[in-house]
Parts: structure tokens; C-alpha cells; sequence
């Protein structure tokens, strides 16, 4: 298999990003949301997780970005401090090349080296996306459960299901000192 290069985003890399997300968002159940956001929001995204240190990662493959990924914080309340949660996305064209298990693989480095312990990936319409549960199951996720009907788009009710990943030592030992509440 080709080695796929992996490095952190860039601006100039948020219009490849946009256009990934876009495809994505209209013609597939993926991802929740109902009208893809313009360039303006997601450099708006980029800039939030980079401001709080997680990676935001896009792979090359043939001269061109053919995916992105990012880890965001699971939840808000101070208590989930230790969990993120990861969007991968790949182009159409470089699917089944291992450009997802390279970014995966690079963000869960990325989450440990920022203090994570728990990752969560939320696969939507997992009955359409078997590619994006086979691609956390590789990296070591294991399925907690499926939320039945949370969703609504393309005129049909959509399942979420929920897969985890410990990162580090896990649960196993104490974090140490509190990680400042994102």
C-alpha cells in the first residue's frame, strides 16, 4: 500500500476541505446537516479546533487533498474534558486507498498527544456507511450502542451509532492534573 502523507491544515486547504464536505452533506447521510456550510463557516470550524490545540488533518494523495479529518470535544460540561470525537471524511475519488486509516491513524496520535483519553466516532445512517465503521473498527473502535431514529434527512428517519476508542492509558490510570475545561 502507498504511503499517504498526512500533515496538519492549512486556509489554503479549506477549499478542497469545503468541497469534500459539500458532496458529502448533499448527496449522502453521513453527515447530518441538511445544507453544506460556504468557505466562511468552515474556516470559522478550522479555526475552533485549532484554537483549542486538537489536530485538524488533511492527507495527500496525487497532488490533491483526498481527505480531511478532526477531533472536536465530545461535550461541553467540564467532566467530559477527556473525550473527543472524530469526523474523517475522504473524497469520492480516493476512497479504499487507506486515506482514512492514515488520517485516523494520525488523529488519534494528535487527541493522545493533547491529553485525550476516550474517542468517539457517531457514524450517521450506519446501514449506508459499513466503509466508515469498518474504517474505526480497524483503528481499534468498538460499537456502545445505536441511537434508532435521531435523525431526519432525504425524506427518512436515520440511526447514529456510536463507537469508542480508548486513547492512552484510557480509564486505567489517573489523568493527573485537570485539563483545562474546553
Amino acid at each position: 500500500m502507498v504511503r499517504i502523507p498526512v500533515r496538519a491544515a492549512t486556509v489554503p486547504d479549506l477549499v478542497a476541505v469545503e468541497a469534500i464536505y459539500t458532496d458529502e452533506v448533499r448527496r449522502h447521510t453521513a453527515s447530518f446537516e441538511i445544507e453544506s456550510p460556504d468557505l466562511a463557516e468552515i474556516k470559522q470550524r478550522w479555526v475552533d479546533v485549532c484554537d483549542l490545540g486538537l489536530p485538524y488533518l488533511v492527507a495527500h494523495l496525487e497532488g490533491s487533498i483526498a481527505g480531511y479529518a478532526y477531533a472536536v470535544p465530545y461535550r461541553a460540561r467540564p467532566a467530559y474534558c477527556y473525550t473527543v470525537e472524530d469526523s474523517v471524511y475522504v473524497a469520492p475519488w480516493a476512497r479504499q486507498r487507506g486515506v482514512g486509516l492514515a488520517l485516523l491513524r494520525a488523529l488519534l496520535s494528535g487527541c493522545e498527544i493533547w491529553g485525550a483519553r476516550q474517542m468517539v466516532a457517531i457514524v450517521g445512517d450506519p446501514a449506508a456507511n459499513h466503509a466508515s465503521i469498518r474504517l474505526h473498527e480497524k483503528a481499534g473502535f468498538r460499537s456502545v450502542g445505536t441511537l434508532v431514529g435521531v435523525g431526519r434527512k432525504f425524506d427518512s428517519w436515520l440511526d447514529s451509532l456510536m463507537l469508542q476508542r480508548p486513547l492512552g492509558h484510557g480509564i486505567s490510570t489517573s489523568p493527573g492534573g485537570p485539563r483545562v475545561p474546553v
